[in-house]
């Protein structure tokens, strides 16, 4: 291990046993985001997947707002997201917000890119292995290949944009140039949440055929497992990291 990364995890230890998130009952004000919410709260993420609200590109809109659209009072939201917040962790929770930028950052770096650079090449692969046999019978995989693979390559210049101009200058975020770059980074947030979107939509929420067969399965499941991790990446950036940038 680097020394970058033996710091950045050290940092990160000392935020695992040191912060802990509140416990008090969930409040919900006319001001209350839907990421200042999942940053709060990190359970309400689930809470929003299950009921189809975006917490990573649309995390400034009002969380009120949000919940109105989904025919959910914000009664019925806290109590819900209380009940969730009494199961127990299964992994440790770690209290993001506490974190310094450099800190968050080194662990996005670290964590979120490192898991990317491994997977999507491997993701793509299987996806032309599974076109070449499925393709004549499925063609809503040449779709989502295409799809994927500008995600991928949007992805890919992203992780460098980030890693070579705007971590290494993350505690100057007030400086003009960083902000652009910050601007930009967000604006490619969309981007890709835009294609992830039109990949769930032409696949069909990744509904499985019946001739499906286990790489069919593989790289359907590999796909989710890669968004979700994108959907977290984004929440980290966009509702802490970032909150400050406005696009």
């Amino acid at each position: 291990m680097n020394m970058k990364k033996r710091i950045v995890s050290l940092m990160i230890v000392g935020v695992l046993c040191f912060s802990v998130y509140s416990t008090a009952q969930t409040s919900i004000n006319n001001k209350t985001t839907v990421g200042e919410m999942a940053v709060k709260e990190p359970k309400s993420i689930k809470l929003y997947k299950k009921i189809g609200i975006d917490y990573c590109c649309l995390g400034n809109k009002n969380l009120k707002e949000a919940l109105r659209e989904k025919n959910i009072t914000p009664v019925i939201f806290a109590e819900k997201l209380e009940l969730l917040k009494k199961e127990p962790d299964v992994k440790p929770v770690i209290n993001y917000a506490a974190m310094t930028p450099e800190a968050l950052a080194g662990y996005i770096e670290n964590t979120h890119h490192e898991y990317l650079r491994e997977s999507l090449p491997e993701a793509s692969a299987l996806f032309e292995k599974v076109l070449r046999v499925h393709g004549a019978n499925h063609p809503e995989l040449y779709d989502a290949y295409k799809l994927f693979g500008s995600m991928k390559t949007n992805l890919e210049q992203h992780l460098i944009k980030e890693e070579t101009q705007l971590f290494p200058k993350i505690e100057d975020l007030n400086n003009p140039q960083v902000k652009v770059i910050a601007i930009s980074a967000k604006e490619e947030h969309e981007e890709i949440a835009e294609l992830m979107e039109k990949m769930e939509s032409v696949t069909h929420d990744y509904a499985l055929p019946q001739d499906a067969c286990e790489s069919y399965k593989s790289l359907y499941a590999s796909v989710q497992e890669i968004i979700e991790d994108i959907h977290q990446h984004i929440h980290l950036e966009n509702n802490i990291l970032l909150k400050n940038i406005n696009i």
